[in-house]
């Protein structure tokens, strides 16, 4: 890689996040890469007491920076090793219809997350299911059932080249 492109990936162009310091930043990150770690070890790593720490942590929960802690499992051990990205059009566009299936896609286990995109098509899905016989089953019984679904389009991922849920600090 050339130094002038090193350069461009480490350049930070992201503006300054309101009401979070560089320490902020730093418990959010470690938070991120290890929602185990102990308080102890947080503090160790932004340099302040535990104490200290423990109230960041407790301020950044409370006004909503910390959502939640969650573990990253397997998806192939648990049987759903075939993860894949379905483009829906829905037959008609307005308020009830998109109720209606935000609802109805709510209830989809193997659903792991549904936009609303601006574009050729209305939504995109992301599904974990067992392997391609169980995507058939999903896409007959679950998407094609979904209110006013009219056409899907499906990309079947070969490869996950990156998988991340860290947000960029």
């Amino acid at each position: 890689m050339s130094s002038v492109t090193s350069e461009r990936f480490n350049r930070r162009t992201d503006p300054e996040i309101p009401g979070l310091d560089r320490i902020d930043r730093k418990i959010l990150s470690a938070l991120q890469m290890d929602g185990r770690i102990t308080n102890l070890e947080l503090a160790d790593k932004v340099g302040l007491s535990p104490t200290a720490t423990a109230e960041r942590v407790k301020r950044l929960t409370r006004d909503g920076y910390i959502q939640g802690y969650t573990a990253r499992l397997d998806p192939g051990k648990l049987q759903r090793g075939l993860l894949v990205f379905v483009e829906i059009k829905l037959d008609r566009m307005n308020p009830e219809v998109f109720s209606q299936f935000a609802a109805a896609v709510a209830r989809a286990p193997e659903v792991l997350e549904c936009h609303l995109i601006a574009g050729s098509f209305d939504y995109l899905v992301k599904a974990r299911v067992k392997d391609m016989e169980a995507y058939r089953a999903f896409l007959a019984d679950v998407l094609m059932a979904l209110p006013g679904v009219r056409e899907t389009h499906t990309y079947p991922v070969m490869e996950e080249v990156k998988h991340s849920t860290a947000l960029p600090l």
